[in-house]
């Protein structure tokens, strides 16, 4: 185990409660580092799927792409590969008050409060999920391909997504990198829907420079779905916000918390048709959506609109950009929000 995690393992010990949370926090990053290896090992390994050689060999190629071209740092991130054996690294758990949107907050030693809590194990993270929902919450568990270490550790390829697409192994790249470059304690929404818009604006960059006329036809498409089932929940949090704000009894508000959640069902399947029928959300909207669900979709959507026009603002100018987040970040909260919002 490297010595620097014995070290931040005894520092989130200090003084903490929580010793069972951090423990397999420490255990689980562990096992990741034990399991990972070089690509270019892998890529000469004889024993090595072409497959996997030839994913890799993308990844490789997607990771210059980003400190290059998308002025994303240039460290050791995503240049090992560790196969887990499992179909997520973590399982994050969302949590909501029955009469509000706004999430539960758990609060760690160095990444500050955020609005959902990471189990490297599904069972550990179900066990937490039914304890919060017999306290009455909302709960909503989701797996999670990759996660990042902001920085702290060099964080790998793993075999949770690299047999996905390969737009979509890039923008999960983009995505965990941006959280290296900017990253604020206390607030989940600005640090994701930063990432987010990283994430877009490198993938738009990698295909026009690489891809097919297919490939960039097909992201078009996707990010034309993407910003209509945002809209679409967040249209939906934003009813049940006033109705949570009302004073009309727990019982009534209860019933046209149902009516609300059932509408938004409906209207779901009819986005799905003029997708075409295109199912590909189904993984992540869960039978029976709750105010834990919604609260997962807008930490990652919420402020993307703004983030994209600071962008436009500096001109497209990804450094600039950082910047001009980085000096954003520095405000308070509500004054970040204000920023964004006039952008």
């Amino acid at each position: 185990m490297h010595a620097r995690l014995y070290v931040l393992l005894l520092l989130l010990l200090l003084g903490c409660t929580n010793t069972g949370f951090y423990v397999q926090s420490v255990s689980g990053q562990a096992e990741i580092w034990k399991r990972e290896r070089p690509i270019e090992t892998i890529v000469s390994d004889p024993t090595a799927t072409p497959d996997l050689k030839r994913r890799l060999e993308t990844v490789l190629h997607i990771r210059e792409f980003a400190s290059d071209e998308l002025a994303l740092p240039d460290n050791g991130s995503f240049r090992k590969y560790a196969d887990l054996g499992r179909p997520f690294v973590v399982w994050n758990v969302f949590s909501a008050p029955e009469f509000s949107i706004k999430p539960r907050e758990w609060c760690f030693v160095f990444a500050g409060c955020v609005s959902y809590r990471g189990y490297f194990s599904e069972g550990e993270a179900y066990r937490v999920a039914d304890d919060q929902q017999m306290q009455g919450y909302d709960v909503f568990v989701a797996g999670v391909p990759a996660y990042s270490t902001l920085g702290w550790f060099d964080d790998p390829v793993l075999n949770t997504f690299i047999y996905d697409p390969e737009t979509e192994v890039a923008g999960l790249i983009f995505h965990e990198l941006a959280h290296q470059v900017v990253y604020v304690q206390d607030d989940t929404t600005f640090n994701e829907s930063f990432a987010v818009t990283v994430q877009e604006e490198g993938v738009s960059r990698w295909l026009a420079k690489y891809g097919t006329p297919e490939q960039r036809e097909a992201h078009i498409a996707a990010l034309e779905r993407s910003k209509d089932f945002a809209m679409l929940v967040m249209k939906y949090r934003n009813r049940l916000d006033e109705l949570y704000r009302s004073d009309i009894g727990d019982a009534s508000t209860r019933k046209s918390k149902r009516q609300i959640f059932n509408e938004l069902k409906e209207e779901y399947a009819e986005l799905k048709q003029k997708w075409g029928g295109f199912s590909g959300y189904d993984r992540w909207f869960p039978p029976e959506p709750n105010n834990a669900y919604l609260a997962s979709v807008a930490t990652y959507t919420q402020l993307v609109p703004g983030f994209q026009a600071l962008l436009a603002k500096n001109d497209g100018n990804l450094a600039k950009f950082y910047q001009a987040v980085e000096e954003i970040a520095k405000l308070n909260k509500a004054e970040r929000l204000a920023q964004l919002k006039e952008h």
